[in-house]
């Protein structure tokens, strides 16, 4: 399975802060945002991932992660030239794509809770059809509202309905088998211009290939999307980082218990930020050996 961050978008709702930066590159807390979808696809044993973003932006990812050899993957880059909707990354990323299953996460999404691994290693075990996930909100009126059945098939998908069907919404993670090329290239731009998401999984739905995994009580789902939630975000991180004393989405770390680099390259990777306490804690890490 191969993987891709869609890092897009103009981030027009943290306006003055994206005027001449890609909000995925903005700090969560101590480390960029482009981190925590990162990380999501490396504790999915995804090496082989495509970033896609703006013609401004892209160079920055390019300084930031480079090719992902030091992290024991393989890290691609393509442009989306104009905001035309996210199922546009299954046409840009085709070729990358090319006979695998495929796993996408939106750049600015963050994920945690214990359960994570579970679900993630039940979703890379797809072998037709998709999943998409289901987290519960209180007031899910403003989201996409997922309806399922007992065996966790999809039943209805809707967009931010009056009366909602049930109250799990769908969040920006979603994981599919090749067929999403061909549907990606058949499906019309919306009302608004853009290829929906949506109609994606509106078609998986048709041909009854969709299934909903489900997160619970104790998961916590944030999108960074504005200014508030981003400094929520952030006080999250920080909250459990400082109280656990484990840091979330530390890439080099789960590159590292996946087995994708070693001790020795470990190292090296905190030698890089030894002066912060986001390097101290790589570095502690080959100390400890926390529950390797």
């Amino acid at each position: 399975m191969k993987g891709i961050i869609l890092a897009g978008g103009k981030g027009t709702r943290l306006g003055p802060l994206t005027k001449s930066v890609s909000k995925q590159i903005l700090p969560i807390y101590d480390k960029p945002m482009i981190y925590y979808p990162l990380s999501v696809l490396l504790m999915a044993g995804i090496k082989e991932i495509l970033l896609i973003s703006t013609p401004r932006d892209i160079s920055l990812y390019m300084d930031l992660l480079g090719d992902g050899k030091e992290l024991g993957i393989d890290i691609k880059y393509e442009v989306q030239e104009e905001s035309n909707g996210l199922a546009e990354a299954f046409i840009i990323g085709e070729d990358f794509i090319g006979t695998d299953n495929v796993c996408l996460v939106l750049g600015d999404n963050i994920f945690f809770g214990q359960s994570f691994q579970e679900k993630l290693d039940i979703a890379t075990s797809l072998s037709e059809g998709a999943y998409i996930f289901g987290y519960p909100i209180e007031d899910p009126r403003e989201f996409g509202v997922v309806e399922f059945d007992s065996q966790y098939n999809v039943v209805s998908i809707e967009e931010k309905p009056k009366e909602p069907k049930s109250n799990f919404v769908v969040p920006g993670l979603y994981f599919y088998d090749n067929s999403v090329i061909e549907i990606a290239k058949n499906i019309k731009p919306s009302s608004r211009g853009e290829l929906e998401i949506t109609d994606i999984n509106n078609e998986y739905l048709r041909r009854n290939k969709l299934k909903v995994i489900l997160f619970g009580r104790g998961f916590a789902w944030l999108d960074t999307g504005n200014p508030t939630t981003m400094l929520k975000a952030s006080n999250f991180v920080e909250t459990i980082q400082q109280r656990q004393g484990f840091y979330i989405a530390c890439i080099e770390e789960i590159a590292w218990r996946k087995g994708f680099i070693d001790s020795q390259q470990l190292k090296k990777l905190a030698n890089k930020n030894i002066k912060t306490n986001y390097g101290k804690y790589i570095n502690d890490l080959l100390k400890n050996d926390l529950s390797k």
